[in-house]
């Protein structure tokens, strides 16, 4: 397994798992579960979720498919931003290690921003890391104005990580916040990695680079994401067939020929775009 290195030195895998839209419906838990842990034993031991996702239905989930392996799992999870003040904030911590079934959160992330001072979400993350609830905090859906701002203020450094949208649809951030990052050595997590729907399963040009490598369109698209150096990949697999397209990825050597198509097909921003969220 690739792996990413944190700012504290904290290796962690290029290829992650999301939870998005899981713990939504109790007839799958137990597949949503299973693939998880398939998922684990495969080398994708981190798991990104949210309190939002299936308001903490998807925590759940994960607390089943981390339990009795708790050490092998680096666990992020994301906090609303309604809940990202002095005052709310450690009980929405407490909230999320409770359905995590864990005494410490690996990761936490405010999810997006809102009007409430960016210093004071920052005190509040520090104090939780200073008390032992979190180990690092990081945030989610921040550009590059955003995150100049965060680094602005006085531990602001200690961001750990910014989740952003990224796949070959939308590829905003490499107009700003990607480069940016990689300059201040500060990871991106890219969520919906093969983006939405079933779009980019059925684009032609995939499947004619899938073809040559004997793959998917799904499984290149994933690779085409984690090529890029300090991005950590989250997609997000309802089932065990998926999990294992999405691990085979990461044997995939995309070509100059392959990313040359893939250019033509997905043009690179060529001035400054703004982020965009999902």
């Amino acid at each position: 397994m690739r792996t990413v290195v944190l700012a504290d030195g904290e290796r962690v895998p290029a290829l992650g798992q999301g939870t998005w839209r899981m713990g939504e419906d109790k007839t799958v838990h137990a597949v949503e579960v299973a693939a998880l842990r398939l998922g684990i034993d495969l080398g994708m031991t981190l798991i990104d979720t949210a309190e939002m996702y299936g308001e903490g239905g998807a925590e759940k989930v994960v607390a089943d498919a981390i339990e009795g392996q708790r050490d092998r799992v680096f666990v992020v999870t994301k906090v609303y931003p309604h809940n990202a003040s002095r005052a709310e904030l450690p009980k929405a911590c407490e909230g999320s290690l409770k359905r995590l079934r864990i005494e410490v959160i690996d990761l936490y992330l405010l999810h997006w921003r809102n009007n409430r001072p960016l210093v004071e979400t920052v005190e509040a993350f520090e104090k939780l890391r200073c008390t032992g609830k979190i180990r690092r905090w990081g945030v989610s859906n921040f550009d590059i104005d955003d995150m100049k701002e965060l680094l602005d203020i006085e531990t602001g450094s200690a961001c750990a990580a910014n989740q952003v949208l990224y796949n070959l649809e939308h590829r905003e951030i490499e107009s700003g916040v990607l480069p940016w990052s990689q300059k201040n050595k500060i990871p991106i997590m890219a969520y919906s990695p093969v983006g939405h729907g079933r779009g980019l399963l059925k684009n032609a040009t995939l499947k004619k680079i899938a073809k040559r490598h004997h793959s998917t369109p799904g499984q290149i698209a994933l690779a085409w994401v984690l090529r890029q150096p300090g991005v950590i990949a989250i997609p997000k697999a309802g089932n065990q067939a998926h999990v294992r397209d999405n691990a085979e990825s990461l044997e995939i050597q995309l070509t100059h020929e392959d990313s040359a198509d893939i250019d033509r097909e997905f043009p690179p921003p060529t001035s400054k775009e703004p982020l965009l969220t999902l």
